[in-house]
């Protein structure tokens, strides 16, 4: 299932070749998913060589569906995609998110609607903000939300029969990230996310980290300026308390009242001073993160990644602060279309159903 919603189209032969399994095998397990109407062939492949000319085969995504539910301060974003991660159904609800029990129950109520609307999902992918154990769907700490020590999976099992994983929202984005940019899953991934706050994670083998603590990856809290800004975590000089969304509105309102990032034509030079003060913050940050991780590529999916400047500063200023070996062997990808936490949500579901038929 994994190769045929990587590969689109391929065929039984180039199947068996890629598994390392018997032509027969995967005959078998191909002609139960036609059975299943879940696979449809799409005709003979024309060859010159002598021989049984190969029949092409393709996933039906449409048949299979899952759905992301992603909780953030005062919104719900809920996404039902097919098995390619294509939007099916998507809706955002305006909620008061300051009592979990309240919030939680709504998002019970959600599922359960969705789950009766949509009899094929795989299942329902649930994301929060914050500090979150994904094997025990618990909430240790939201700073966004003002929640802490909250089981987040338990009021929804209970009125859901539909299988759940719960999971951090920047993690799950990130395996979006690495399928989207179509990176190999063998090698190692960090995805920056710059919103409401800063976060980060990183891929191995095609696997979120998620650390001892469930801290892994929170590069928001490194420090990039001694003495700085404080943050929302009560240290100072964090690159969250720099580079976020409220920071950098905040500091465009400072040098010119009035001025935001949707009116930034207005007063180009002094955007042009904030993106380039922000691209350096990050390049500290991204330093310290390819020369701890060794990354493959680091994903940046940031609003100001449409200012050239930030995107130029940001390459500059690492190549001058890390190893010419170590910058040149690490990728950069500037993001140009934000990613979707919820359509994420979603994949995290598909390939824990993957997992599972494994």
């Amino acid at each position: 299932m994994t190769q045929l919603r990587r590969l689109r189209v391929t065929s039984r032969q180039d199947l068996a070749h890629l598994l390392s399994l018997s032509k027969n095998t995967v005959s078998l397990i191909v002609d139960e998913l036609l059975e299943k109407a879940l696979v449809q062939e799409l005709g003979p492949v024309s060859v010159t060589a002598a021989g049984r000319p190969k029949i092409e085969i393709a996933l039906l995504p449409e048949k299979l569906k899952s759905a992301g539910v992603m909780v953030e301060r005062n919104a719900i974003y809920w996404r039902v995609c097919d098995y390619f991660s294509q939007v099916m159904v998507e809706q955002t609800r305006r909620v008061d998110t300051s009592n979990p029990k309240k919030l939680l129950d709504e998002v019970a109520n959600l599922c359960g609607e969705l789950a009766q609307k949509h009899p094929q999902l795989l299942g329902i992918g649930l994301g929060f903000p914050g500090i979150v154990d994904p094997d025990r769907g618990w909430m240790h700490l939201s700073t966004h939300l003002g929640w802490q020590d909250v089981d987040l999976l338990t009021p929804v099992r209970q009125k859901v029969a539909v299988p759940l994983r719960v999971m951090n929202n920047v993690k799950a984005s990130a395996l979006l990230a690495v399928q989207q940019l179509g990176l190999k899953t063998e090698c190692s991934h960090f995805y920056l996310r710059i919103a409401e706050g800063v976060g980060g994670a990183l891929v191995q083998q095609g696997e979120v980290v998620t650390g001892h603590s469930w801290t892994a990856g929170e590069v928001g809290h490194i420090n990039v300026q001694p003495d700085g800004p404080r943050c929302r975590c009560g240290r100072q000089g964090c690159a969250e308390a720099l580079i976020s969304k409220p920071a950098i509105a905040q500091q465009l309102a400072q040098r010119r009242p009035g001025l935001s990032w949707q009116t930034r034509d207005e007063a180009p030079k002094v955007v042009d001073e904030v993106m380039q003060q922000a691209g350096g913050f990050l390049a500290r940050a991204i330093g310290e993160v390819i020369l701890l991780l060794n990354p493959a590529s680091v994903i940046i999916d940031a609003p100001w990644n449409l200012h050239p400047l930030f995107c130029d500063t940001v390459r500059k200023r690492i190549a001058a602060g890390t190893p010419a070996f170590t910058f040149q062997n690490t990728a950069l990808h500037f993001l140009q279309t934000r990613l979707d936490p919820a359509v994420g949500l979603s994949l995290a579901v598909i390939e824990q159903f993957e997992q599972r038929q494994g």
